[in-house]
């Protein structure tokens, strides 16, 4: 039998309708290959672009490191010339600083001694001539206070020693208010010193007069009645008021009791 057009066209329009519904339609081989091309030639260019800029960078960092490189040894020859340089101030530097400590440790050395010497000369003060420690007043107290420094200690200390000297040297002789042991407070005698060794205290009105000397509790006055004729005229030959003459007097030598001897 023999199909008709008419019927062979039925046929293949059936068939196209029911082909979809019979198998689903397999994969195209064609298409996936397109889409993997697809893939490798955005991967290329990606590539190729990566390459590219690192291939631009390199060389610059190239360059740079280059020039760091240069810049590095140039400031390693700067280095060594400067250290070069100031090798001299360097070692000068170390000196003064040594000399400098050393200086620091003798002024250290210096004031301990001051100190010592300062104590020594407050310690002798009760020991000197009252007329001598009252001048004195001022440089004893600039002494004994704790902030002072090894220049102002030296100065105190030089004032009292050349003080002591100077007063040691000579015969003062000078009305003085003093304060005696067994008399009734304070009074204004009549007081010749013979250096810081001894002195001696006239009270005319009461025709009394004194032996001071230093002693192992400080300067003391010994009543000495039978010395006021004596003084009398020591004080009267002082002031150019009696004709120079060997007068004897009291003294005391170290701690030995008070004997005559010719001045």
């Amino acid at each position: 039998m023999i199909a008709t057009p008419l019927r062979l066209s039925c046929c293949l329009s059936l068939g196209a309708l029911l082909c979809p519904r019979l198998a689903p339609a397999a994969t195209d081989p064609l298409e996936a290959v397109q889409k993997s091309a697809t893939e490798w030639v955005k991967v290329r260019a990606e590539t190729v672009r990566l390459e590219s800029e690192w291939s631009s960078d390199r060389k610059l960092l190239e360059s740079t490191v280059v020039g760091l490189e240069e810049r590095a040894m140039q400031l390693e020859e700067k280095r060594d010339n400067a250290k070069a340089k100031t090798a001299k101030d360097r070692d000068e530097l170390d000196a003064m600083r040594a000399k400098n400590k050393a200086a620091a440790d003798d002024l250290q050395a210096t004031d301990t001694q001051l100190k010592a010497l300062g104590a020594q000369l407050i310690q002798l003060r009760p020991m000197l001539p009252p007329r001598l420690s009252q001048a004195l007043e001022m440089s004893f107290r600039s002494l004994a206070a704790e902030k002072l420094t090894p220049s102002e200690r030296m100065q105190a200390a030089t004032t009292i020693l050349n003080r002591c000297a100077q007063f040691n040297r000579m015969v003062t002789s000078g009305e003085e208010v003093l304060s005696i042991d067994g008399e009734s407070g304070a009074k204004s005698l009549e007081v010749i010193y013979w250096g810081l060794s001894h002195a001696y205290a006239l009270d005319r009105e009461a025709r009394k007069a004194w032996f001071g000397s230093p002693g192992p509790q400080g300067w003391q006055w010994e009543l000495r009645p039978d010395t006021t004729t004596v003084v009398t005229r020591l004080i009267a030959i002082y002031n150019d008021k009696s004709d120079p003459e060997f007068v004897a007097a009291p003294a005391r030598l170290g701690h030995l009791p008070a004997e005559e001897i010719q001045r």
